[in-house]
Order: C-alpha cells, then structure tokens, then sequence
C-alpha cells in the first residue's frame, strides 16, 4: 500500500521539487523540510498553493525538529545534502557533517517513529573508478572525491538501519540527473553550464580531453524510480538508477551546439580533481525488482530543456 504522508528533505532543491510535483499530483501529503542553503521557494511556489504541502525552513542535523516532523508521516524521502562538489572541496567537514550525520539523524528518527520506509538518494560518486562496466551495485566502492565518501557514509548508515532495526531503507544511485530548475555544478551541472555558455554565445568549457563518459538521465525517470522505491513492499537495499547508456562530454558539447545551432569549438582546461573518468550503469536490478524502465532520450529531452 502507497504511503499517503511523506517527509521531504531537500525538498525546495532541483531533485526534490521534481519529486514533490509528482506526490501532489498523487494527491498524497507533504512535509518539505529545507535550510534553502541552495534549494529555493520558488521551486515549490506551484506546490505550495496545494494544501498537501507544508514547507518548514530548517536543518536535517535538528535532532529534535526531525524527530517531530517524523512522527507525522509513514515514509520519507531523504534528498537533503551538500551536493556541489567543489563546496564539499572547499569544506569537507561540513560536507560529512551534513551528509553522513544528518542521514543518521533521519534514520533515527524514523526509527523512532516506526516510519515505514526511507528512501535515500545516494550517487553514483561512490564507485570511484570501476574496473567493469556496465556498473553494477556488486561493484567495489572507493569515491575519489569528498562528496562520494560523505554519501558513501550516509548510505551505509542506511543499510546499518535496514539489517539491525528493520527500517525499509531503499539506497538509490543516482546518476547523471539533468532537468528544469537545475544549476550549474549540481549533479550533472555540466549541461547547465553549457547551455548557460551557449546562450551567452560562448564556447563550452570541458575540463580535460572530453573522452570521459556520463550516464545522463532526465529527472523524470528519478522521480519515477523514486516513487516506485517509496511504494514497493519488497524492495530494499541499493539500486542504480541511470540509462544504462554511456555519453562523451565532446559528444554532449556536440549534441548541444547542434541543438542550439550555435557552432562554437569547445575550449579545454585541466582535469578537474576528484573526477570520475568514465560512468555508464548497470540498471538490470532497477528493472526486475522496481520495475523501472528509463525513459531518457537524451538528444530529444535536451533540445525540450534547450527550447
């Protein structure tokens, strides 16, 4: 049975608006808890004219407004992280803090409460550089970068909670995400800055060759493995969620030059630290146990976000 009140956090950023739209659409309750250190109330403005929606201001690491917020829902949809890598670089304590610690908050609140599920948005950040692709969720787990061991901490904590309390944690690896309300530097910001370049009839800047590989998915499909992972009965544990298909950063600059018409040649800078080099899932667990089926396509679903 579908869970009817959800805890957002993070809900006013670009992952969780996408999220909550579809929830209202279902008709279901929402708590949106939210610093708006980088999420922002516009994002929710359609939302919040529904009386399913609620937004509080604060902070996932508030033991005791978590605590209260988790007595009111069934389940809760754990978004909330610093999610720029380069803010991670600049503060990793905060980055730990808030993205380890404040996921063993929520979990211990949710324990607390009896919450029937949790369901944590964790990355792909935490495969470093795999030795086998497609990448599979059996693959060995070393993140190169601070943002990927503080989401690696958070998703292990979650597992903790699944084997020893029984709490339904599902850990989904998001991939590439790109959609409407995205900035740049976030999650696969790397179409956000391009097109904001192209738009000012600038050349895209690509750090390094340009031969490193993303596994780009539109924000459709992570909402809808979202839900899927929140209304799931059986489902636990870790799952990829991508395309399964592999795209070059030249062929992104590519594809968008083609779609906004505008023929500009790239220009190279260095590597960028804690880059990952080449990224495309394996998506086949998604498939059979949530019944997930992407819908990207990426030439098409970026020339809707170009227009």
């Amino acid at each position: 049975m579908a869970a009817q009140s959800i805890l957002v956090t993070g809900g006013a950023g670009f992952i969780g608006s996408h999220i909550i739209n579809q929830l209202v659409h279902e008709r279901r309750e929402v708590l949106v808890l939210d610093n708006l250190s980088s999420g922002k109330i516009e994002n929710l403005a359609p939302q919040m004219k529904e009386d399913l929606v609620e937004l509080i201001k604060g902070d996932v690491r508030d033991d005791s407004l978590v605590v209260s917020l988790s007595s009111k829902v069934e389940a809760i949809v754990h978004l909330a992280a610093v999610a720029d890598h380069e803010a991670c670089l600049r503060d990793p304590e905060q980055a730990n803090d808030v993205n380890a610690r404040g996921t063993l908050v929520m979990l211990e609140a949710a324990r607390k409460n009896d919450v029937k599920c949790i369901v944590y948005a964790s990355s792909a950040a935490l495969y470093g550089e795999p030795s086998q692709f497609p990448i599979s969720e059996e693959a060995g787990l070393a993140p190169i970068s601070v943002y990927g061991a503080s989401k690696l901490a958070g998703e292990q904590h979650c597992l903790q909670y699944l084997q020893t309390y029984g709490l339904r944690a599902k850990c989904l690896r998001f991939f590439n995400v790109f959609g409407p309300r995205q900035y740049a530097r976030q999650y696969s910001g790397v179409i956000t800055e391009f097109m904001k370049r192209l738009g000012q009839n600038e050349p895209p800047i690509i750090f390094g060759d340009g031969l490193q590989t993303r596994d780009f998915v539109n924000i459709k499909d992570i909402v809808e493995a979202t839900i899927l992972a929140l209304d799931s009965e059986q489902a636990n544990g870790v799952y990829n969620i991508a395309t399964g298909k592999g795209t070059t950063i030249n062929s992104l600059a590519e594809i968008l030059s083609k779609i906004s018409g505008k023929a500009l040649t790239p220009i190279h800078g260095p590597p960028r630290q804690g880059e990952i080099r080449r990224s495309v899932a394996d998506i086949s667990k998604a498939k059979t146990q949530l019944h997930f089926t992407p819908r990207t396509d990426l030439e098409n679903d970026l020339r809707e976000l170009w227009n």
